[in-house]
């Protein structure tokens, strides 16, 4: 199979939904693979085209869906990810196939009773598109879609394009690579937590490295981003999942997402996931306080819900910080360990599976004991040093950009 890649220079403004957080330089805007249709509608002319999308998959203002109809492009069917086709959908709930109201196209959900399409489901398409945003990081479950679909892609013969997006996190490449034991649905690759990559690069990466089933290659054709450098600062136009409602989460995303490892709530049932910390356990010993309660769309029941938790507040931490320093912030975590006033109950799973516990989230099974430990930083990146060098050669084999 051939592996495709289109590289384009363009210029569009993309009106931001999400609000900044600072001022950045001015950088040159850019324009999203969905945005140059002028580059891939030639390839769906007279083609029956389904689409792997969500609500980030928009052309200025309009869904990609809506704007190829108007266009006689012949949608047959539609494939949902996580938090649905609409994007309304809490995180790991199961979603049903349906009918979308405002096109009448079907809705195949791929976040339910099966991860990939079927043969059937693919029996009357010539051509696949996926075009989600992604947001860089090992645990977003949205380049496990795309790898489940260049699968079935090639199983059953037909070509994929994928048409790419910045990646809001595209200056980080940190984090411990995956130890494939422990290999999950929030982690199925040998990559760091944060990967610096575009879902396009990381399409190349999957066939250029083997790691689809059988070592098999996806017939894929990217549409690259075009005036876009993995150090741009990006805000997202529209929110890529209900808890990464604001630029500030995403940015803070990477770091604080271990939370969903231990025994802590990160701002679900809050209207500020991912930028605030807690427990119950912290009151006497932090003055800021929340109470996470029952969000429909967001989470439903979250953790210590309906008590008060105490804890640190980052809606206003500087995240350019992160940028500067170009590495996972383990500080938050290491402080309210050592907080902690029953440490043992800290590293407790709060699924019963016990699937998302810290190893799973981090992808080592020594960083429990190392912030138990209190070993130094430095040590414990030391550990991860050779694997995370030798992605980062790897790495340059399939970028895309500067």
């Amino acid at each position: 199979m051939k592996a495709i890649v289109m590289i384009l220079i363009g210029m569009i403004i993309c009106a931001p939904a999400i609000e900044p957080h600072s001022d950045h330089a001015t950088y040159p805007k850019i324009k999203t693979g969905a945005e140059q249709m002028h580059l891939y509608l030639p390839l769906l002319k007279n083609k029956r085209v389904a689409v792997l999308a969500n609500q980030t998959s928009i052309i200025g203002d309009t869904h990609l869906v809506d704007s190829l109809i108007k266009l006689d492009v012949n949608i047959v069917k539609v494939f949902g990810p996580e938090h649905g086709f609409r994007g309304n959908a809490s995180a790991g709930a199961k979603i049903s196939d349906a009918i979308d109201p405002a096109t009448g196209i079907p809705i195949i959900s791929l976040y339910g009773n099966k991860n990939k399409p079927s043969k059937e489901d693919l029996k009357d398409v010539d051509i696949l598109i996926y075009d989600l945003q992604d947001v860089g990081v090992r645990f977003y479950t949205n380049i496990n879609a795309l790898a489940r679909l260049m699968e079935a892609c090639q199983q059953n013969n037909k070509p994929l394009l994928i048409l790419d997006r910045p990646n809001p996190n595209g200056y980080l490449i940190d984090g411990p690579v995956l130890d494939m034991k422990y290999k999950s649905g929030i982690g199925m690759f040998p990559i760091p937590m944060s990967h610096g990559l575009t879902v396009g690069e990381f399409a190349l990466m999957v066939n250029g490295e083997g790691w689809l089933k059988d070592k098999v290659k996806a017939d894929i054709q990217v549409i690259p981003v075009a005036n876009y450098t993995h150090d741009m600062p990006y805000v997202l136009p529209v929110s890529p999942s209900p808890n990464l409602n604001t630029e500030q989460a995403i940015l803070l995303y990477p770091s604080v997402c271990m939370f969903e490892g231990v025994y802590i709530n990160h701002g679900r049932g809050t209207y500020d996931p991912f930028t605030i910390l807690g427990s119950p356990a912290y009151k006497g010993i932090y003055e800021f306080s929340f109470t996470p309660t029952s969000i429909k769309g967001m989470a439903e029941t979250p953790i210590f819900m309906d008590e008060e938790c105490y804890g640190i507040d980052l809606r206003n931490y500087d995240t350019d910080l992160l940028r500067e320093r170009k590495q996972i912030n383990f500080d938050w975590i290491r402080e309210l360990y050592k907080a902690h006033p029953n440490k043992e109950q800290f590293f407790e799973s709060k699924f019963s599976n016990q699937m998302n516990n810290i190893e799973i989230q981090i992808g080592r099974g020594d960083f429990r004991q190392q912030i138990i430990d209190d070993v130094p930083e430095a040590t414990i990146r030391a550990g991860w040093e050779p694997e995370l060098s030798e992605y980062k050669k790897m790495r340059l084999k399939y970028l895309l950009y500067p």
